[in-house]
């Protein structure tokens, strides 16, 4: 690790969050842990974790993010989440990934250049998204015989396109998951699962279901909305309140004994700092002008990194206090306005305890899905375990 950027991990509250997700909520027999867009920027070392406190199948969205997994586990059941292309096939059957069939034609294709009853496939049905799956029940039932006879059907699945919270949409959704099931016998299909951290949270148990898939909340964010005691915020839910009854709309909760802390964090630090008088620029194009004789400190961190184009103004934290990044963002270097407190070599935290990604999500108007997902996996990445790094992945 030469400059010194760098993601560190905290194995202990990643543990931590699943103790508490699976004590809260024990009456799943699958735990399937999202793993996609490189364990949503965490790195895939912190598996065995995930693993150690209770989940017992990984999910992923490309062949290349399951071999990665293989290096830190061999033997952990993965479900690929899309279509595998057919001449990828084999290599998928060596690395022991599950398929998701998402249609028909797909199926019929597969057959016609691999049959093996120990290949495993989960059914992807379309209850809405309409993004990808199957949504003709014929067609479901099809399917269905052709992986029966041909290879090992594992489980179905289906994704939901809305929270849930006094919507109709989800329970039409789940209403369609089973009416593309009705007259099919779940006993011999080991795994069922339609559901994502929101489910978990927000919903009590499907009753056909036994897995659940957990995604950002393992990494410790809640993304279940909070109950607001403001007047507007009570006026909202008198107005739920009365269209959950108007529409029989089912239960759903927005208490939960759930608790979880990001385990993530981003660091730098300062390289140079320049004296900038006032009337001067700082950064690409103009983009800001100084009012006054000002100190810019430069750290070793850009838009190659993952970092938004669209962070200037956004705060850091140097020495306990709080500096903002100006100028433009460029592909290797922020600048940020300090004072007389920051010195080079002092360490810049971009996301950690005191710059929520959260912050950063709701400062860039998007959401922490796309801030966590859009570090670059070329930072290294340090993990702690009991207040100790255990492991520099570079």
């Amino acid at each position: 690790m030469y400059r010194k950027t760098y993601i560190e991990v905290n194995l202990d509250r990643l543990e931590e969050n699943i103790e508490s997700i699976i004590k809260n909520h024990p009456e799943y027999q699958y735990y399937i842990g999202v793993v996609k867009g490189n364990c949503y920027g965490h790195g895939s070392y912190l598996v065995n974790s995930l693993i150690k406190k209770g989940v017992n199948y990984l999910a992923v969205s490309s062949l290349e993010e399951g071999i990665k997994i293989r290096k830190y586990h061999t033997d952990i059941p993965i479900l690929w989440l899309e279509p595998i292309s057919l001449d990828a096939i084999e290599i998928a059957r060596k690395q022991n990934i599950t398929l998701t069939i998402s249609s028909l034609a797909y199926l019929e294709n597969l057959t016609k250049q691999i049959k093996d009853k120990k290949l495993k496939m989960h059914l992807k049905l379309n209850t809405g998204m309409n993004r990808l799956g199957i949504k003709d029940k014929k067609d479901v039932q099809k399917a269905i015989g052709i992986i029966q006879k041909n290879y090992f059907l594992e489980g179905v699945y289906s994704h939901f396109i809305t929270t849930g919270i006094s919507d109709k949409k989800w329970d039409e959704q789940l209403q369609t998951f089973y009416d593309l099931l009705e007259g099919i016998d779940l006993t011999k299909i080991p795994m069922i699962h339609m559901g994502r951290s929101l489910t978990l949270v927000n919903h009590p148990k499907i009753d056909i279901c036994n897995g659940i898939r957990l995604g950002i909340l393992m990494y410790g964010f809640n993304q279940s909305p909070k109950k607001d005691p403001s007047f507007k915020g009570k006026l909202r839910q008198i107005k739920a309140n009365l269209r959950i009854k108007k529409y029989h709309i089912s239960k759903t909760t927005l208490d939960t004994n759930i608790k979880v802390t990001p385990c993530l964090s981003l660091y730098s630090e300062i390289m140079e700092i320049q004296n900038v008088k006032k009337g001067e620029n700082v950064g690409y194009g103009l983009s800001y002008e100084a009012k006054e004789d000002i100190l810019v400190a430069v750290a070793p961190i850009g838009y190659a990194d993952g970092l938004n184009r669209k962070s200037m103004g956004r705060n850091v934290f140097i020495n306990g206090s709080y500096y903002p990044i100006i100028g433009s963002v460029n592909m290797g270097m922020i600048q940020i306005k300090v004072d007389e407190n920051v010195k080079v070599g002092d360490k810049v935290e971009l996301i950690g305890d005191h710059v929520s990604a959260r912050y950063v999500a709701s400062y860039l108007h998007t959401t922490p899905y796309e801030v966590l997902c859009a570090l670059e996996d070329t930072i290294p990445k340090k993990y702690l375990y009991r207040n100790e790094v255990t492991y520099i992945e570079e």
